[in-house]
């Protein structure tokens, strides 16, 4: 076996570390100047040692991950044009976002048995309609994402009401047992400013509001729709944290699985006028996915680069393990142990408020979010949280206009609510407000 030039060196405890780099301070305070506070109560330090490594047992997860397109049906043909378009160009998995019922046969047309996953997004829940779409995919892979829990944290109101929603998931559960019914989307808390432990938690306790509802059985055929932020290793160690914490909590239900997750880039950090910053930060936000575990991979916009990124990331990665890349790092294993220890926490706090759904009428949750968006927006602000070509290094030209969730998140109607809407709502927009 060959040597590794670093076995010539002797290796430093974590004091003789903290020593030196107090030395090349100079006299100016180590806990001021290098360790970093965050919104999830986590410290940043300047070095991790394997003198304090406690290593996380994050369940394995397939490398097999799918990448997948996001196609807003306006018309049945130009999505499925649309829709045949990315998977010439090499998309494994599309998903369809619908805001009202649309005609499976003309959308499926040329697509079927080719191994490709299909994923919804539907703006409405009709188990007619559902039954109908099963029929059309029963020899498919299909994600229903039905989500009316989420449907009612988003718009404050349920589908038609609780009652109705939950009969009929009941009964699509029972009639489709070999599809992918239920979703937990939990990208609606991290756009709307929720930290990366408040959404590990909020997954958690989201999720076991079903489990009561429907049977822990079905822990296997739940989806998890994560967004996902600008923070690198944090947001790959969320992913991590939450795989090790639903493991955990289906163990309590005599149940052996782990979670299926597909991520999206989030739209909190997107902004209108920078199109070259949006890319690479969607760019790292993909990676950030891959090496957390994710096993589907979405690009939220109608975009060619972003299209290209995601081609380009399953080709440079083919043939790494992106568990080998994050396993065993000092920095992310004691990332993810922290987030796990206080998304714990969280979702005991809430089990014993009466649960997610309690909570959620009594506006707690929103509160909590509300709170931890303000520290974020603040922190934006006074410039001391960096969005490049927001509000540093500015973009002073139009480049281009922002096209991010809008058919989704722009079409709610106005109406009275049951609870306080969760509203996405992006760091930039009074600056770009100044412009417009």
């Amino acid at each position: 076996m060959s040597i590794l030039f670093t076995d010539e060196f002797q290796p430093g405890s974590a004091a003789a570390w903290k020593q030196k780099i107090q030395f090349e301070l100079q006299g100016s305070d180590y806990n001021k100047t290098l360790l970093t506070p965050t919104n999830e109560g986590i410290t940043i330090k300047p070095f991790y040692h394997a003198n304090y490594f406690e290593k996380v047992l994050v369940p394995p997860s397939s490398n097999k991950y799918k990448i997948c397109q996001a196609v807003y049906i306006k018309t049945d043909e130009e999505a499925n044009s649309l829709a045949l378009t990315y998977i010439e160009k090499g998309m494994n998995s599309i998903k369809f976002i619908a805001l009202k019922p649309f005609d499976s046969t003309i959308l499926f047309q040329n697509l079927l048995h080719k191994n490709i996953e299909f994923h919804f997004h539907l703006s409405f829940l009709s188990e007619k309609f559902i039954d109908a779409l099963c029929k059309t995919l029963n020899s498919e892979t299909i994600y229903l994402n039905i989500d009316s829990i989420g449907n009612l944290a988003k718009t404050g109101n349920w589908f038609t009401n609780l009652n109705d929603d939950f009969n009929t998931i009941n009964r699509l559960l029972k009639k489709h047992e070999n599809k992918n019914v239920i979703a937990v989307n939990v990208s609606i808390y991290q756009n709307a400013g929720a930290n990366t432990v408040q959404q590990v938690a909020y997954a958690l306790a989201h999720a076991n509001e079903y489990f009561q509802k429907f049977g822990a059985e079905i822990a296997s055929k739940i989806q998890f729709n994560f967004a996902i932020g600008s923070n690198f290793f944090f947001e790959i160690s969320k992913i991590r944290a939450f795989t090790y914490l639903y493991q955990l909590i289906c163990e309590q239900y005599a149940i052996a699985t782990t979670p299926i997750i597909c991520i999206e880039p989030s739209f909190r950090n997107k902004t209108l006028y920078n199109y070259t910053n949006n890319c690479q930060r969607t760019s790292l936000e993909f990676t950030s996915g891959v090496y957390g575990g994710a096993h589907t991979i979405l690009n939220n916009l109608p975009n060619k680069t972003n299209l290209n990124q995601l081609l380009s990331l399953k080709d440079e990665l083919a043939n790494n393990n992106s568990q080998d890349i994050t396993t065993d790092s000092y920095y992310i294993e004691s990332i993810t142990k922290q987030i796990a220890e206080k998304a714990l926490s969280i979702f005991k706090e809430i089990e014993n408020g009466g649960g997610f759904l309690q909570q959620l009428k009594d506006g707690t949750i929103q509160r909590k979010i509300a709170e931890n968006a303000k520290k974020e927006q603040d922190s934006f602000n006074t410039g001391e949280s960096i969005l490049v070509g927001a509000n540093k290094y500015k973009t002073q030209t139009k480049e281009d206009k922002l096209n991010y969730f809008s058919d989704v998140l722009n079409t709610q109607n106005i109406r009275k609510t049951l609870i306080i809407p969760i509203v996405a709502k992006r760091l930039s927009e009074k600056i770009e407000q100044k412009k417009i």
